[in-house]
């Protein structure tokens, strides 16, 4: 069924609908309690049309009717693998691991200098545009990656049914997106295998009530393994839920940890990205279950100084109720050394993003 049929069949009040679970899966690919695990790879991704993402915005907001439309684009079920790696070697320990919100990558040059200065062999980025009117219609992950001569999985997070917030539409010159597609990326100087994408089923929020930010999708973990002289370990870029509470995100690590434990027995893990700890709790990222999950799954956390926040005010962010501590790594099975916060400006003093850079040191396997 083509993606514009599956539109249509659920716009009529006559459809079949399922059931609007929030653990409510689509049928292809493979299932890991609450997770969709996707493993198909392709060049490029495959863009809806216009006519069918007009359609998707129209859609009734029902769980069942955004589920049927996920499992029929490919975009939602490929990962993108693309770039050329500066390596062929392992990685050779320790090395630098770098973990950024881009904010969906207003600047993609001046960002691949801030990554280069880190020296980081492996990058875990989050809210990356591609083919969206805010940034230009670019595939900011593909430039980054190519700007630092890696290679790069790249997987839709939402579909974006418009041109964003207030302060997004200033930056546009088009009142249209090429693709709409807004997501996660990996990149490494090595070459990566056994490329994943783990989709974390919710309650579809975004879709449901998106207010000017209105998404076809769900929050997801995106993934390979990365070869070392000492043997493989498992690389992790994931984006938790903002506009929800401590026991959601709880839920999304723990579902995580089960399908990674699942897909990848036994190998080490490191995990990198926007938690989103302390939204909806005043800022308090200590109250997240998250990390007590995580700790009892064997995993450390690790977010440069403790008291030392990752936000900051940007260009599209302008008024922050507060900085928060959104950004960490979290690690298992690997020594992790110093971790640090690097500001997300550029020489000339302007905010790439609302969140600050933060590194680890991967000092060896325990």
């Amino acid at each position: 069924m083509a993606a514009i049929d599956i539109v249509e069949a659920a716009l009529s009040p006559s459809g079949d609908r399922r059931g609007d679970s929030c653990c409510a899966c689509p049928p292809a690919n493979r299932e890991y309690g609450a997770c969709t695990v996707i493993e198909e790879t392709v060049s490029t991704l495959a863009v809806p049309s216009q006519e069918d993402r007009e359609g998707f915005a129209r859609m009734e907001r029902s769980i069942a009717g955004h589920d049927a439309v996920m499992a029929g684009l490919e975009a939602m079920n490929a990962i993108e693998l693309g770039g050329d790696v500066s390596a062929s070697r392992p990685l050779a320990f320790p090395f630098a691991a770098a973990a950024w919100n881009l904010e969906r990558c207003l600047f993609p040059e001046e960002s691949a200098e801030h990554l280069r200065a880190t020296a980081a062999p492996l990058v875990f980025l989050s809210e990356m545009d591609n083919g969206m009117a805010r940034t230009g219609q670019r595939h900011t992950a593909a430039e980054v990656a190519a700007a630092l001569a890696m290679q790069y999985v790249y997987g839709v997070e939402f579909i974006e049914l418009g041109l964003g917030a207030e302060t997004e539409r200033e930056f546009c010159n088009d009142d249209f997106n090429e693709k709409g597609f807004h997501g996660n990326a990996l990149m490494a100087s090595v070459p990566v295998r056994r490329p994943f994408l783990l989709r974390l089923w919710g309650e579809r929020l975004w879709f449901m009530d998106g207010g000017d930010q209105p998404r076809l999708g769900e929050r997801i973990a995106l993934g390979a393994m990365i070869e070392t002289e000492a043997g493989p370990f498992v690389a992790v870029s994931t984006h938790m839920e903002s506009a929800t509470t401590a026991a959601y995100r709880e839920r999304q690590v723990q579902e995580l940890i089960d399908a990674l434990e699942a897909v990848f027995p036994g190998f080490p893990i490191l995990i990198g990205g926007d938690l989103n700890t302390g939204n909806h709790a005043d800022g308090d990222f200590e109250a997240e279950g998250l990390f007590a999950v995580s700790v009892a799954r064997g995993f450390t956390r690790h977010g440069g100084p403790i008291d030392q926040m990752t936000t900051r005010a940007s260009l599209i962010t302008r008024w922050p109720k507060r900085a928060m501590k959104l950004d960490w790594f979290l690690a298992r099975g690997l020594k992790i050394g110093e971790s640090r916060i690097i500001p997300s400006l550029d020489a000339s003093g302007r905010p790439l993003s609302d969140h600050d850079l933060i590194t680890c040191v991967v000092e060896g396997f325990e």
